[in-house]
């Protein structure tokens, strides 16, 4: 199949469901009214709850949730063919994903912008609040962590990365500071400058490794480690309009600027997808991914269909900054879309590569050998961009040459491939590390949530000890995870922890439509909660048995154990209550 049929397809579907699917919602179900007041006009405190234009919010909302999912995991998940992938991102992202966030968003703004455990204790009871306090608290750290990996193995003795990454940090509180006091309300302003200041950055970094200051710059997987945890602090303590807003916001322009040039690049070139419809790996015994295609395709590909993660983001810094709720459309459900849409080009970009290439890089050499494949372009590749690239699996090396392979035929800039590979990889790095600060700065309110339950002085969110004592809690909590483990023992637990959460967020969703009286319509989250429970548990159960046993991972497997307990009690809970609440219901008729 040619590559310009999946991004023509892939638009009509995600365009068509926002303007149908997602106005029902909006309308119909939730009734969405820009005359109620949200909570960043009723608690502005100019630090947490801030009145944000939609376009700024949609770009903080949309590089918060677009992580390592749209980007990874469609990439791991092309071992299985396009076709799965392809499906799942669009069936998912429409019925699953794009529900997920609008309506957690939507509870949140009408709960004062409280989390997603604060609004399981009011609408369910204080018990099941504080077993989803703890659920979402134990997902969040492993998701942090397992987040961060990628973005260590991207940046790691390299300068340039780390300096291109690194300078956003310093023109976002730049960009912050010229909003709130030089020209307040200029956006477009602020947003020109800032990112001729971020374009500076990536056409310096190159030039850097050239600099003495390079030196400086080259660190180590435990030092990046514990520099990441001291940015998650930073995110999490300073005020959101100083660094968190601005910097994701001008974070998206760069994450929707390289799809674009990427999608134009495929509408260009029209490279042939090479990797089959389907592989024999649907029935499992892949090199990439250990599992068959049910249901380990619907755990590898997370944030791009369906990601519990994302309801920290909608019931975290989003709605605290939402300025009108007819936003809650375009910002829950759209950025959703949108990042479908990058998810689909990550699998374009994945399999436009020969089919044997893109094994030699996702499989170490030992495991690609018993494959009876040989390399069609890679050595050639290689010699492009100037590194080794077989055996380096993770999916992100083969993102990067996947993008790269999609430029190369083009004569005249066949001299860029090698800036363009590192630029790639750096581009990953940055998408990623936009949802560990916006990650850390939630699981702050998480913590302050629990914590306040037991001492009244806790429950002063606003305080500044309470701001700088919880944010070190959880950047050191899962800083500590990350510099301690490696992929091997974070990442198996990621894909099932976030599917996890997405568990209980369509429960407490479902719980919330009830309690609006919207009985007739808690299909649109009862049927992806029945699918992805099923999917979910079942990959969890497998992984317990057939990966982490057999290779005696005792702790990973006992994580996993805890996971599927705190879930099931949500779910058992959450049944009770809609049982009672559709009985008063009726008995009101």
């Amino acid at each position: 199949m040619n590559s310009i049929v999946l991004v023509i397809i892939s638009v009509l579907v995600l365009v068509i469901a926002y303007r149908y699917y997602g106005k029902f919602i909006a309308t119909k179900v939730l009734v969405l009214n820009e005359k109620n007041k949200v909570p960043s006009e009723v608690f502005n405190d100019g630090r947490d709850y801030v009145p944000t234009s939609k376009w700024v919010l949609f770009g903080h909302h949309f590089a918060a949730i677009a992580g390592a999912g749209p980007l990874i995991g469609p990439v791991l998940a092309a071992q299985y063919g396009y076709l799965p992938g392809m499906l799942w991102l669009l069936i998912g992202a429409v019925f699953a994903g794009a529900v997920h966030d609008m309506i957690i968003l939507f509870a949140s703004v009408r709960y004062d912008g409280r989390s997603i455990a604060d609004i399981a204790r009011i609408i369910v009871g204080k018990k099941l609040g504080f077993i989803t306090s703890i659920a979402v608290l134990c997902i969040l750290i492993i998701a942090m962590a397992g987040l961060g990996i990628p973005v260590v193995n991207s940046l790691k003795n390299s300068s340039w990365g780390t300096f291109t990454v690194g300078f956003t940090i310093p023109v976002a509180i730049l960009v912050g500071i010229y909003l709130r006091y030089i020209r307040p309300g200029k956006i477009g302003e602020a947003t020109i400058i800032g990112m001729t200041l971020v374009i500076f950055g990536v056409v310096a970094g190159p030039y850097i490794q050239n600099l003495p200051i390079a030196k400086i710059l080259l660190f180590d997987e435990k030092e990046l480690s514990v520099i990441l945890a001291a940015y998650g602090f930073l995110a999490a303590a300073l005020p959101v309009w100083l660094l968190l807003l601005p910097r994701d916001y001008l974070s998206t322009y760069m994450k929707i600027g390289v799809i674009l040039i990427l999608t134009v690049g495929i509408v260009i070139i029209r490279p042939d997808i090479q990797m089959p419809a389907v592989t024999e790996f649907i029935h499992g015994g892949g090199p990439v991914i250990p599992g068959k295609v049910f249901p380990y395709l619907f755990i590898t590909i997370a944030c791009g269909a369906l990601s519990g993660f994302h309801a920290l983001v909608s019931s975290g810094t989003t709605p605290k900054l939402i300025r009108n709720e007819k936003d809650i459309l375009p910002i829950g459900f759209g950025a959703m879309l949108v990042e479908a849409f990058v998810g689909i080009v990550a699998l374009i970009a994945a399999t436009v590569l020969p089919t044997s290439d893109y094994f030699a890089i996702n499989t170490l050499p030992e495991l690609f050998s018993k494959l009876n494949m040989n390399p069609s372009e890679l050595p050639m590749l290689s010699g492009l961009v100037g590194e080794t690239l077989a055996g380096r699996p993770g999916g992100s090396v083969s993102l990067a040459v996947g993008m790269t392979y999609v430029f190369y035929k083009i004569p005249w800039i066949n001299h860029l491939m090698g800036y363009w590979y590192h630029f790639c990889i750096m581009f990953e790095a940055l998408f990623i590390l936009t949802t560990i600060d916006a990650g850390t700065r939630i699981g702050r309110y998480l913590l302050q949530d629990l914590f306040g339950q037991s001492w009244k002085h806790f429950g002063k969110v606003r305080t500044f000890f309470n701001i700088v004592f919880f944010s070190a809690i959880i950047s050191a909590a899962w800083g500590y995870l990350l510099y301690t483990g490696n992929v091997s023992t974070i990442w198996p637990l990621f894909g099932t922890a976030n599917q996890m959460l997405a568990v209980i967020a369509f429960a407490i969703g479902t719980t919330f439509l009830l309690s609006m009286k919207k009985t007739k319509y808690i299909w649109i989250t009862v049927v992806p909660l029945t699918f992805i429970t099923v999917t979910t548990l079942s990959a969890a159960v497998l992984n317990i048995f057939e990966n982490y046993l057999p290779q005696e991972k005792y702790l990973l497997a006992g994580i996993s154990f805890i996971l599927i307990v705190l879930v099931v009690f949500v779910l058992i809970e959450s049944v009770i209550k809609w049982v009672k609440m559709i009985k008063e219901a009726n008995n009101y008729k």
